[in-house]
């Protein structure tokens, strides 16, 4: 699953470069969501590493772990935003971008759904009740290894 063959050093810890593509463009005070999930904070000058280590990159191993990574990663962008939001309501980048991960969110969310079933009790698909099949997003494909 995510957490799974994570090569982690406690005292460099990892190299962000393959997270170039995600980073949001230098100006902006915020990162990506990808990274500021990673981070666990959107707001590039509000990380404070502790005791110089650094966050886990997390690797997901087929195309269903990455949509889930993408779904989870956008829905702490947006709750992060929120909060933000809430202290800074009229900064107009961060309200820009709550609205385009928002969108995103929605999107990535009703993609995993399609393909892989329901996230959540809300999402009902067909004539059958199918929250209680497995696997279940954070079940390892053919057995119950949860994150």
């Amino acid at each position: 699953m995510l957490f799974d063959n994570v090569n982690w050093n406690p005292t460099t810890g990892f190299q962000i470069s393959e997270f170039e593509s995600m980073i949001q463009p230098s100006n902006s005070k915020f990162l990506s969501p990808e990274e500021g999930f990673l981070r666990g904070n959107l707001i590039k000058e509000e990380y404070d590493a502790y005791k110089n280590m650094t966050f886990l990159k997390l690797k997901p191993e087929n195309e269903r772990e990455q949509l889930l990574f993408k779904v989870m990663a956008y829905c702490f962008a947006i709750n992060d935003l929120n909060l933000y939001l809430d202290v800074h309501p009229e900064d107009e980048e961060a309200l820009n971008l709550f609205k385009k991960y928002a969108k995103e969110s929605m999107k990535l969310e009703s993609e995993y759904s399609d393909k892989y079933g329901p996230l959540t009790l809300k999402e009902i698909q067909g004539t059958q009740f199918k929250w209680i099949e497995n696997p279940w997003p954070w079940d390892k494909v053919g057995g119950t290894n949860y994150v």
